[in-house]
């Protein structure tokens, strides 16, 4: 039975009870809450770390060395490589003859990164800038004198062989290349020649070297620089008639640039014969020396003889013998210099054909000057086209004598020739002073074959008849005077 008592402690506790469950269930509340707050946070977390390890990638760039210089730094290691085949690819279009390369190492080197920092525009602008192309070639020197680059060793071989043109032609120098080969020497005949050897001044080096194609040359452009050569400064010697300009002008120079390479002369300096300029000459890098065995016939110049004839008029001359020259076969050794002759020897001589002596007759007769008073007929025949005395209302003084045989005038005693040369009307003129108190007179001569104060003999030749002076036609005046009165031929010519 329930007491007041029993049930005021009945409900103490029941209210006790109660306080106990609400508690736990505020317990159990909080915890649900902090655990779902713990799970939202960790969700959260979760979230964020997963979108901070999606950001966080590793990348792959590129660095771009040149030989040891570094250009910069790109993401695609393509882009260098076509940069360099299509620059490669556009020079070799332009060059198809070289083999063109990159003159240094192009390097692409990887890198694996968390930050991708990469410049490609940049990169490629350095790269374009600094990448170059070399060609392979042969460098070629003339003794130590670099002459420049030729493509290969046939632009080298076309070089020594055009070299070789220059001075010998295509026949030439096949015919030479055919000997060297077949070894074996051949007889010449007259007026030929072949060569015996061909070198140059200088030998002709050539290596592997890479060079610029722009600075590679042909066979042609090397040719021109050998034979430009260098200039050289060398001693002028003054010649009688030079002036300044013409010697300037022999060495390609203008008067100004002489006048500076000697300045101790100016513009008005009177050169003396014998003085020594200075010039400057161009000397070519190799000299193309070409030997040479030329065959030619010459001819032996005769020699002559001269006899003495006792019997021959002192003056007189006859050929009893004609010369007639001799042929020889010489064989000379000529050495040739840039196409010009510095050496040549005779190697033997072949007498083909003897020369012939001519033979002259020489008289050494001698006649007094004094003259007979009996003068000869003074042409080798003819008539006598006109006499002695009046013609043309005007005195004639003498004869004329036409149409000989030959034309030779003969003198009509012995004498003295008192004068031969040209007189007023007469033309052509000798005067004989027989020395007998007679004078012949010879007159309208072609040509005239003694001088005055020689001595000659009844029937000499004395000169050519002709039509000089005041003549009409070919013939011989002639006029006789005795102790200086003129008298009429036909009294002492025995006609």
């Amino acid at each position: 039975m329930k007491t007041p008592e029993t049930s005021a402690i009945m409900t103490d506790k029941g209210m006790e009870r109660k306080r106990r469950l609400v508690t736990n269930y505020q317990y159990i509340l909080a915890s649900i809450l902090v655990l779902g707050m713990a799970m939202i946070f960790t969700a959260q977390d979760a979230a964020a770390n997963t979108e901070d390890d999606s950001a966080v990638t590793i990348e792959t760039i590129y660095h771009v060395y040149y030989g040891n210089e570094r250009i910069g730094v790109v993401d695609d290691k393509n882009l260098v490589y076509e940069y360099k085949d299509d620059l490669l690819n556009e020079l070799q279009e332009k060059y198809n003859d070289l083999d063109l390369t990159i003159a240094r190492k192009l390097s692409v080197i990887p890198e694996r990164v968390f930050d991708d920092k990469a410049f490609n525009q940049e990169t490629m602008d350095l790269l374009a800038e600094k990448l170059e192309v070399q060609a392979s070639t042969f460098e070629l020197k003339a003794g130590e004198t670099v002459i420049g680059h030729i493509s290969s060793k046939e632009g080298v071989d076309k070089l020594i062989r055009e070299l070789k043109l220059q001075y010998v032609n295509e026949e030439e120098l096949k015919a030479f290349e055919a000997k060297v080969e077949a070894d074996e020497e051949r007889q010449l005949e007259a007026g030929e020649s072949e060569i015996v050897d061909i070198r140059l001044s200088e030998e002709l080096k050539w290596a592997p070297a890479q060079a610029f194609p722009d600075d590679v040359l042909s066979a042609e452009q090397a040719l021109k620089m050998i034979q430009q050569g260098t200039l050289e400064e060398e001693l002028y010697t003054v010649q009688e008639g030079d002036v300044l300009g013409e010697i300037a002008a022999n060495f390609d120079l203008d008067v100004e640039e002489l006048l500076s390479l000697n300045p101790e002369i100016t513009g008005d300096t009177l050169l003396q014969i014998g003085d020594e300029l200075h010039v400057t000459v161009l000397r070519p890098l190799i000299n193309v020396i070409v030997e040479k065995a030329v065959t030619e016939e010459e001819t032996i110049p005769y020699q002559t003889e001269t006899e003495e004839d006792s019997e021959m008029w002192k003056g007189s001359t006859e050929v009893t013998q004609e010369g007639k020259e001799g042929k020889k076969l010489v064989e000379y050794a000529v050495t040739y210099e840039n196409g010009q002759t510095v050496d040549q020897e005779t190697v033997s001589e072949e007498v083909i054909t003897e020369p012939v002596t001519k033979v002259v007759v020489k008289g050494t007769k001698t006649s007094s000057s004094r003259g007979t008073g009996q003068l000869a007929w003074p042409a080798v025949g003819g008539y006598i086209s006109s006499y002695q005395g009046t013609r043309w209302g005007r005195f004639h003084k003498g004869i004329d004598i036409a149409r000989p045989s030959n034309h030779n005038i003969l003198a009509a005693d012995n004498g003295t020739v008192k004068s031969a040369g040209w007189e007023n009307g007469y033309g052509n003129t000798i005067r004989i002073n027989h020395n007998n108190g007679m004078e012949t007179v010879y007159a309208h001569l072609e040509s005239l074959d003694v001088s005055a104060g020689e001595t000659v003999s009844q029937g000499q030749t004395i000169g050519q008849m002709g039509s000089t002076g005041n003549s009409t036609g070919i013939h011989l005046h002639f006029e006789v005077y005795q102790d200086g009165q003129l008298m009429d031929p036909m009294d002492y010519l025995n006609r």
